[in-house]
């Protein structure tokens, strides 16, 4: 009888131990498979932060729904002499032209964010470029550039998508500082999230239409000015030739670049 009672608390605890896994990867969702993908040696990686000695970092925002905030953010830039980067949905593009021609002649980056904001991991090669190419278009019939960086929507990834972005002209850009700005939390976490995590290299996520962002921007960008960092467009950033992204998807110089 005591044999089966130790048993029946073991299987009751897997049970518990199971459950709780199962909630958590619910709960977490994509930032859940994120973790994953990154601690997956077999997974090719986008890039999420830099090795730089330089103590440089980019912070970018995301743009999908709407843009009541985002003059006020490009102000705030200004500001503080500070070049960002956006990524933009095509749909977003399309609602709000003159508003991606600004950041643009603001000389910031703009960057891909896909057409329809889907979950591109689950799309087909041909579905992923179409995403692409259709938001490629219009930013550059706006611009007369072609973006060159482009962010899966969700964070949401596989080795098909990073390679088809990079067969078309695209570096695949996550990010290694979470705002968490979503949320909507307040200003002060979001201040302390980012100036405790930052990192030289580093790359911020952040969203056009959060709460509290024309409230924590300027706290954020002073704070990393006042420690000394420079912030910079990911394109300025990042290595565009001769690299490779280690396990955490940290983008470094090949050694064969160092010689």
């Amino acid at each position: 009888m005591k044999i089966w009672i130790i048993n029946r608390k073991l299987v009751l605890s897997i049970v518990i131990i199971f459950a709780i896994v199962s909630i958590s990867c619910i709960y977490l969702g994509d930032f859940g498979n994120a973790i994953v993908g990154v601690m997956n040696r077999d997974k090719t990686l986008p890039i999420y932060c830099v090795d730089t000695e330089e103590k440089k970092v980019a912070i970018s925002f995301d743009a999908a729904w709407g843009d009541q905030y985002t003059k006020g953010i490009l102000d705030i830039l200004d500001k503080y002499n500070v070049k960002s980067t956006f990524f933009l949905v095509g749909f977003w593009v399309d609602k709000y032209p003159d508003m991606v021609k600004l950041i643009h002649d603001k000389g910031h980056n703009i960057g891909n964010h896909s057409s329809t904001h889907p979950h591109m991991s689950k799309l087909s090669a041909s579905q992923i470029a179409q995403e692409l190419n259709e938001t490629g278009g219009k930013i550059e019939k706006i611009t007369q550039m072609k973006p060159i960086l482009f962010r899966p929507p969700f964070g949401d990834y596989n080795n098909q998508l990073i390679e088809t972005a990079k067969e078309n002209g695209y570096y695949t850009i996550q990010w290694d500082v979470d705002s968490l700005d979503w949320k909507e939390l307040g200003t002060q976490p979001v201040v302390d999230r980012v100036t405790r995590n930052i990192k030289k290299g580093s790359i911020v996520l952040f969203h056009n239409n959060a709460k509290y962002v024309l409230a924590y921007l300027p706290l954020v960008i002073e704070r990393l000015q006042k420690e000394g960092y420079e912030i910079v467009p990911i394109s300025e950033l990042i290595i565009k030739d001769d690299f490779y992204i280690d396990h955490t998807g940290m983008q470094k110089e090949s050694e064969r670049k160092k010689e």
